[in-house]
């Protein structure tokens, strides 16, 4: 069984223009898929379909067998890690601290776990001195890196990356993609 197949999916922001138009194709656990594209051909938007933030105008999506759709879509989530383009859009908490801790509350990680568990990630990406800092006075390479750090501190069984590396510079882009593969293998 594929961990993610995509069937015949379409989405339209404005009835008769397509954004997506009879995309499909499928991933099993372990493989990596970039899908390129210009500005506004939809690889965003396949992002927020796939973590059910947007509703397909056809086709389906399924996530271990199970197709995505109302009645499934908070327990498929728990199941998905997103970073997004921007970060300013995912934070949450009033601390770097606290954003990632936030994410593993909703997995209902104990929390007498949750320390270890947000130093090791803040660790990985090179932030931990920044634990106390409020996510709006970091840079921007630095928040994406704390994006990183709380999608992947989850475990995602799926984890999707909209262009979140592109604020980053070489030697942070090339550890952190290191790191992320290490993690998922």
């Amino acid at each position: 069984m594929k961990k993610l197949e995509i069937r015949n999916l379409s989405f339209e922001y404005k009835e008769n223009t397509k954004t997506l138009d009879d995309v499909s194709f499928s991933a099993s656990m372990g493989e990596f898929i970039c899908i390129l594209g210009h500005n506004g051909s939809g690889k965003s938007t396949l992002a927020k379909l796939i973590m059910g933030l947007l509703k397909p105008t056809s086709g389906e999506i399924l996530i271990d067998g199970v197709i995505l759709n109302e009645e499934t879509v908070e327990d498929l989530r728990g199941k998905l890690g997103i970073v997004f383009q921007n970060p300013d859009n995912q934070f949450v908490g009033v601390t770097v601290k606290h954003d990632i801790a936030f994410g593993l509350e909703n997995r209902l990680v104990k929390s007498e776990q949750m320390e270890a568990i947000i130093y090791e990630y803040i660790q990985k990406v090179g932030l931990d001195k920044f634990m106390d800092y409020e996510p709006q006075n970091l840079s921007g390479g630095q928040k994406q890196r704390i994006s990183i750090a709380r999608a992947i501190a989850r475990k995602p069984e799926i984890l999707i990356f909209d262009d979140s590396f592109s604020a980053l510079d070489y030697k942070t882009d090339k550890m952190l993609r290191a790191q992320i593969k290490e993690k998922l293998d």
